[in-house]
């Protein structure tokens, strides 16, 4: 085939799929043989847990579609990964990587895959993630799974791969398939989105539905778009909108959101935007090379024309401190997960996850499970705990009212900037949007993004800040997938 999928676009395959150049069957097969290549065989990056057994078959019904009705949209044949903690109501499992779920089959698809097959997408199969995302454990590294094993970094596998969307993200990264979807709690898209050198959009709390997404935290969690440019971001965040009444979180969205982002794409962006840097906490862990290439990528803006206003510090960034919500709500929201699979489901609790860890221990506890541990026997899973409660009011006071919110209202700002997810915590307790751009790579080749911030459903301002800068710094490059280093 002439068409090359590697760095390949979402307007590229269409343009190729419209003119004949290759069929959606041909896109398939040319990602399942490059998976085939280098996820589970070559450097065995890891990064993909489930391929879907009915990949062509879906495929061939898109094609067959397209040539007697046209495109649906610009997904229409596409092939999409989801993170594993998304579920699919088809012969792939939804399992957050964990064995004792490894054989849970969900009863229908979460709300936003819905969308993605109406838009027209190839659901290819599901990515590793680090396990539970993240709240199987302390100390487990980003990107493992009892499940799926371990997922490495394709720019440096001795580096992390950033969690827990970190299948997603490497998938992208690797040309393992179009565009991902990830989801995160505080970081979970960030995090692996910067060290895979691929944008990753993490929206507002309630922008998307999170509806048979196994849940972490009831107050943060979202699912996002992971890709190679942010045009192929926005799209696949395009396809994933809609109204879904079971998610509270999406009330507040009516009337303030809209139906194609692709209208802010807008190179000329950074001409007169107002951006502040929060040097104060948010600096204190950052390294010389990744300073280094933080302070490039400010010049950059400064150079099309961005006022940066340096410091712009959150003025209660030093008060935020350890919060017991995610702990405690983990409990709640996993028992009601579990509750809707149905009596046939292996796992009906978390005391019965927890159980099921204890009685195979070799291949499911290799770095434990004592926060599974302390969500079950140090919460009640009813939310009444008054640490829990204090804990809800601050993060809320903290990170937005007298955080974020005051930040931006006193100077003005369109946006906040962030090296990597270096501000994902704080943006991530208000319920705030964010997106990270690749902004380059340090001397040993580690991957590097900035991240623009705003308030809630500020993403037209950070669609257009992080297109224009991503027009300006053309800073990703794909791995090679031949070095061993």
């Amino acid at each position: 085939m002439a068409f090359d999928i590697v760095e390949t676009t979402i307007p590229k395959i269409q343009s190729a799929l419209s003119s004949g150049e290759i069929t959606s069957r041909q896109l398939v097969l040319m990602y399942l043989e490059r998976t085939a290549e280098h996820d589970r065989d070559g450097l065995m990056l890891g990064s993909v847990i489930e391929i879907n057994p009915d990949a062509l078959f879906i495929a061939d019904a898109m094609d067959a579609e397209r040539a007697m009705l046209g495109a649906r949209g610009p997904l229409h044949g596409v092939p999409v990964m989801l993170k594993d903690n998304i579920n699919t109501g088809d012969k792939m499992h939804t399992s957050a990587g964990s064995l004792a779920l490894a054989d849970s089959f969900a009863g229908e698809d979460a709300f936003i895959v819905s969308r993605l097959r109406e838009a027209g997408a190839i659901i290819l199969g599901k990515t590793n993630m680090t396990e539970f995302a993240n709240c199987m454990t302390e100390g487990m590294p980003s990107g493992y799974s009892s499940r799926g094993g371990q997922t490495l970094n394709p720019y440096h596998i001795s580096k992390p791969t950033g969690g827990s969307s970190s299948g997603s993200a490497v998938a992208v990264a690797c040309n393992f398939c179009t565009v991902s979807v990830g989801t995160e709690t505080s970081g979970s898209i960030l995090s692996p989105a910067s060290l895979g050198s691929v944008v990753g959009i993490k929206p507002t709390v309630g922008l998307l539905s999170r509806s048979g997404i196994l849940p972490l935290s009831n107050s943060q969690d979202t699912a996002g778009p992971m890709a190679r440019t942010v045009r192929d971001a926005v799209l696949l965040l395009n396809a994933m909108l809609g109204m879904d009444d079971t998610d509270a979180a999406m009330g507040a969205s009516l009337g303030i959101t809209h139906g194609d982002y692709t209208g802010f794409l807008d190179g000329s962006a950074l001409q007169g935007a107002r951006i502040g840097i929060p040097r104060d906490c948010y600096f204190e862990e950052v390294g010389d090379d990744l300073r280094a290439l933080f302070e490039a990528a400010v010049r950059l803006m400064k150079d099309q024309g961005a006022v940066i206003i340096d410091p712009a510090d959150v003025p209660t960034a030093r008060e935020i401190r350890h919060s017991s919500v995610l702990l405690n709500e983990f409990k709640a929201s996993l028992n009601a997960y579990l509750a809707k699979l149905g009596p046939g489901a292996p796992m009906r609790t978390l005391k019965d996850i927890i159980a099921f860890n204890h009685a195979h221990p070799m291949e499911t506890l290799r770095y434990g499970q004592s926060l599974l541990l302390d969500a079950e026997y140090r919460t009640s899973g009813s939310l009444t705990e008054p640490q829990y409660l204090r804990d809800r009011a601050a993060d809320i006071r903290l990170c937005k009212d007298e955080g974020i919110d005051a930040v931006m209202r006193e100077h003005r700002l369109d946006a906040l900037l962030f090296p990597a997810d270096f501000g994902a915590a704080v943006m991530a307790r208000a319920g705030y949007p964010s997106i990270v751009v690749p902004a380059g790579y340090t001397p040993d080749g580690e991957p590097f993004g900035v991240t623009f911030a705003g308030m809630a459903y500020a993403e037209p301002m950070l669609i257009r800040l992080a297109y224009a800068f991503e027009q300006h710094s053309k800073a990703r490059r794909p791995p090679s997938l031949r070095s061993l280093i």
